[in-house]
């Protein structure tokens, strides 16, 4: 406003051309007193001229005695006309209850103490570049316009509580790289269109308890790589329908999403990669979720928690843990997750997990896992990893025995790399397969050593009795040893040990084709118990 249209003001106070709602704000203005349009029985008048109100704002006519408190305190008025502060410093509280303004305030690059909107209505506020010494408070508001805060400095908190701001399929909220040295509370806030703040950094919390988020098919809220010096919270009450995006942000205590709903069916619902969060990360505890979840990349402090979650993205990815990393990580979800769960990469910590909530489609190549706080056993867990779809895998076998042998259980490590060696069999030429068989049969691939005593005793039951009741010719008759029928078989069996007895006798008929199968018998043994046991104490 130029100086002229200052000191027209001015005449126009003098000249008693103010309205009453005018010259009572006026005459308070000094001392800060508070005026309500509607206190006035004389008067139904309740209209402000923009132009009166930006001129007290820059000091228009008006003389301060020592100990006055100048501030603009104003109640129930239509404000007409627009409110133009573009790039000025405005040296005195602005508190303004109940108003209603015909055009968007511009306060861009401007320059102010303080600004309190309460249970206004606005087509917009423009205050992209603005610096704001304490709070700046817009609760109850009903805006039909955009807020536009790009870039704006806020000392103080940034106060939406409550709010509704409708820009169907544009940018309702644009807080770009805005900094507020205190808390961001959006308590209750409605929002028909976009909210961004990408890049931001709040000192404080930024809290989104209750608020209602609506940006179909868009962008629900923007807070790529904004920085938080507390906590992030979407609980309880809150809702959103579009995709929320947190990827990059950094987080010094906690995220919650407890009870939150969150839409955006066929697409991804929450996008948070790479972000960086000191505490634990709560999406469960009532959370439901239509649409996916990516998680990739993102560091947790403590526990990242989806207990009693609902998540469903049918013939999608429901759950992206890729590359994550947690201390504790709980899947106990309160039905299975409907979709894929892709945890490939991921370092879980202790996890916790439930089989009537396991996933159909689990990916968990190269997972890690420090333990698991419900080990089960080892044929339930080999289900768990046969969940993958996909070719053999032996990493999450090899991780599985790993967790039993911290916990002791050595029999059922075992069974599981026995089961890693069953599956790999499948991949095999049939030849191979066949030797596999064979392994298997024999000695469980070395992890069930006692099979091979077992066959030896079988075997050697067998030959026993056999030539025990017809017993071979001796080679030479006069100089063959006495015939015992269990060394005898003994050294069919046996191709390193020899006591004498295979080279002295002669079986014939039946007899010599028993002492060939045992011979065989015995090198198969020897070599699938040699492999087998290489193979065990190599995976030691």
């Amino acid at each position: 406003m130029r100086p002229d249209e200052l000191d027209e003001l001015s005449e126009l106070h003098e000249l008693r051309e103010l309205n009453a709602p005018e010259r009572r704000l006026w005459d308070s203005f000094p001392r800060g007193r508070p005026v309500d349009v509607l206190d006035d029985p004389a008067s139904a008048e309740t209209v402000v001229r923009a132009d009166v109100v930006a001129a007290l704002l820059l000091g228009a006519g008006v003389d301060h005695t020592p100990g006055d408190r100048p501030a603009l305190r104003l109640t129930g008025a239509q404000i007409t006309g627009r409110l133009d502060l573009r790039f000025t410093e405005i040296a005195v509280p602005v508190v303004l209850t109940d108003c209603r303004f015909d055009e968007a305030p511009l306060l861009r690059g401007a320059r102010t103490r303080e600004l309190v909107m309460s249970g206004c209505g606005l087509p917009g506020l423009v205050a992209d570049t603005a610096q704001i010494d304490a709070r700046l408070v817009l609760s109850r508001c009903r805006m039909t316009g955009p807020l536009i805060l790009t870039r704006a400095q806020i000392n103080g908190d940034l106060d939406l509580r409550d709010t509704a701001i409708t820009v169907a399929g544009g940018e309702a909220i644009s807080a770009v790289h805005a900094k507020v040295g205190g808390d961001v509370l959006c308590t209750d806030l409605a929002v028909e269109g976009g909210f961004r703040l990408s890049g931001a950094s709040i000192d404080g919390e930024f809290d989104l308890e209750g608020a209602s988020l609506r940006n179909p098919g868009g962008h629900a809220l923007d807070a790529y790589h904004v920085q938080i010096a507390e906590d992030l919270t979407f609980h309880p009450g809150f809702s959103a329908e579009g995709r929320i995006i947190l990827s990059g942000a950094t987080v010094a205590a906690a995220i919650g999403f407890c009870g939150a709903r969150l839409s955006n069916a066929g697409d991804i619902a929450l996008e948070a990669v790479d972000v960086t969060v000191s505490r634990n990360v709560d999406l469960g505890r009532g959370l439901t979720v239509d649409g996916g979840i990516e998680l990739d990349g993102t560091r947790v402090g403590t526990e990242l928690s989806f207990r009693d979650a609902a998540l469903a993205h049918a013939d999608g990815t429901a759950l992206s843990l890729r590359a994550t990393q947690a201390r504790e990580t709980d899947l106990r979800t309160r039905r299975p997750i409907d979709g894929v769960v892709d945890a490939r990469n991921a370092r879980l910590g202790t996890l916790y997990d439930a089989p009537d909530t396991w996933p159909a489609d689990l990916r968990l190549a190269e997972t890690t896992y420090d333990a698991l706080a419900s080990p089960l056993s080892a044929d339930e867990r080999i289900r768990w990893i046969r969940r993958t779809t996909g070719g053999y895998l032996p990493q999450p076998y090899e991780q599985l025995a790993a967790a039993y042998r911290r916990l002791g259980h050595e029999d059922e490590a075992r069974t599981v790399l026995l089961a890693k060696q069953r599956h790999r069999r499948t991949t095999l030429s049939p030849h191979t397969r066949a030797w596999g068989h064979i392994q298997d049969v024999a000695v469980g691939y070395g992890y069930r050593p006692a099979r091979a005593g077992l066959w030896l005793l079988a075997l050697l039951a067998c030959g026993a009795l056999f030539f025990g009741l017809r017993p071979p010719a001796p080679l030479e008759a006069g100089k063959a040893p006495d015939f015992n029928t269990v060394f005898y078989t003994l050294d069919l069996l046996v191709p390193i040990i020899t006591f004498g007895q295979e080279n002295a006798f002669a079986p014939r008929g039946t007899g010599q084709w028993l002492a060939y199968g045992l011979i065989a018998a015995g090198w198969i043994l020897a070599t699938t118990v040699t492999a087998g046991i290489s193979r065990a104490i190599s995976r030691q």
